[in-house]
């Protein structure tokens, strides 16, 4: 790996609450990556709560944000950051979108409303994307069904993934690049 490159180029993990975001920035990076969680407390009961959410026994949360790294060639890294998924912290989104590629939106199909401020704010300021369903176990939802419930147009892709398996996590992240070049082909071919 080497300590210093020409390029860096930026994308973002954005979702809800205990979507994984953390977990996949975790698995893809090749350094030990920077994470802000902190342990949740009594005070955040009603505010963060996993049990009325659907987190499950989630008792950390990301405060500001995540950030991994990637290695591309000899001249470009990836920087991976992952967003705080919980509305309080939704400030935040603006400055990390801020010379963002792209994103990836991960989905946790238990709580799939958590996912449209992400996928509006995405579309309002322009920032292409795709879409992550993290299979936390059974899906529940057939990508076509997760599809039409986020009213996904069809060229934003939609893949499955395992946020905890950086094979799948990788996976993602080449479906976010093909969509990006596909995105800038488009964009020149419209000029």
């Amino acid at each position: 790996m080497r300590q210093t490159a020409a390029d860096g180029l930026k994308i973002a993990v954005v979702g809800g609450f205990g979507a994984g975001k953390t977990t996949l920035v975790g698995a893809i990076s090749e350094i030990p990556p920077l994470s802000t969680e902190e342990t949740m407390s009594s005070a955040g009961v009603g505010i963060d709560d996993p049990a009325t959410s659907g987190a499950g026994t989630k008792f950390r949360t990301t405060v500001a944000f995540d950030f991994g790294r990637i290695t591309l060639d000899e001249e470009r890294v990836l920087y991976v950051f992952g967003a705080p998924g919980q509305e309080r912290f939704w400030f935040l989104w603006d400055r990390l979108f801020s010379g963002t590629m792209g994103a990836v939106v991960l989905v946790d199909t238990r709580r799939i409303t958590d996912s449209w401020y992400a996928i509006d704010r995405l579309e309002h300021l322009g920032v292409p994307f795709i879409v992550a369903r993290n299979n936390f176990g059974p899906p529940g939802h057939s990508l076509e069904e997760l599809r039409d419930a986020l009213a996904l147009p069809p060229g934003i892709p939609l893949v499955d993934c395992d946020a905890r398996k950086r094979h799948s996590a990788k996976r993602v992240l080449v479906t976010l690049v093909d969509h990006l070049l596909t995105f800038a082909t488009d964009r020149e071919t419209l000029r």
